[in-house]
């Protein structure tokens, strides 16, 4: 009888990190699709988190900027500026999606 080893995961994130997606043009503005990042004291909403992350760089600036119309959802569900997030979430901004 052969056992076999129960897979040992580890968490290469800190609890208290969060997981940012962005998509379309804004993926190709910041220049990259994905950052983990501390979440930030303080911070504890999408708004927030904006904010935060406006501040980071011209390319997050233009990115973010309030003439830009961003959409963002928290845990793969749709979400507001007032939307909580927390340690662990996954964010992901993107622009808003029109069809026809």
């Amino acid at each position: 009888m052969v056992r076999r080893a129960t897979p040992t995961y580890i968490r290469t994130m800190p609890e208290t990190s969060l997981t940012i997606l962005y998509f379309a043009w804004l993926r190709e503005q910041i220049g990259t699709a994905r950052q983990d990042i501390a979440l930030p004291d303080g911070i504890a909403t999408v708004a927030g988190l904006m904010a935060h992350l406006a501040a980071q760089s011209p390319a997050h600036a233009a990115a973010f900027a309030p003439e830009r119309k961003v959409r963002c959802a928290v845990n793969q569900e749709f979400a507001t500026p007032d939307t909580q997030i927390g340690p662990g979430d996954e964010i992901g901004f993107f622009p808003p999606v029109t069809g026809g």
